[in-house]
């Protein structure tokens, strides 16, 4: 996992990992992972998504993009973008600072997802306990409902 100079790891005051095998094509699992437009349908921690100065409907690299999760309004920006490959973006909220990334690597005729994510601030540092576990537990309902929808086929 690549990490801007900016957040890296060792600075995290929380930090989570989580993988999952997908029995589909990394160019299918990368179409719904950057197909931001449909979270809302498919990952339900995810309530809304707008574009700030494209149109979408998917990330590519500088996208940036304003989203609710956990119940939180999050200003994001792509800042790795290596397609079928890897993507990640930094999130920012009201006392928080995280990166979020994502690698993708083909093993057999699917391919393993690997999600991490770093947060620093005030209000990570005060909920860290209940955030990792929060983050944990969503990231997996993130990669299981990923692992649905590419399994179903391509985004359309």
């Amino acid at each position: 996992m690549r990490w801007p100079e900016d957040m890296p790891p060792e600075r995290a005051v929380v930090s989570v990992r989580n993988e999952i095998l997908i029995p589909a094509a990394p160019r299918c699992v990368w179409q719904w992972l950057c197909r931001a437009a449909r979270w809302p349908e498919w990952y339900s921690n995810c309530a809304w998504v707008r574009f700030r100065h494209d149109p979408g409907p998917d990330l590519r690299l500088n996208t940036a993009f304003v989203w609710k999760t956990f119940g939180v309004r999050v200003r994001s920006l792509v800042r790795i973008f290596e397609p079928y490959r890897e993507i990640g973006w930094d999130a920012t909220a009201f006392g928080l600072k995280a990166y979020h990334g994502w690698e993708l690597e083909p093993v057999g005729e699917g391919c393993r997802v690997v999600t991490e994510e770093k947060q620093t601030g005030p209000l990570t540092t005060m909920g860290r306990w209940y955030l990792r576990r929060a983050l944990l537990r969503e990231h997996q309902n993130w990669l299981e409902s990923l692992r649905r929808m590419s399994i179903s086929g391509d985004p359309g």
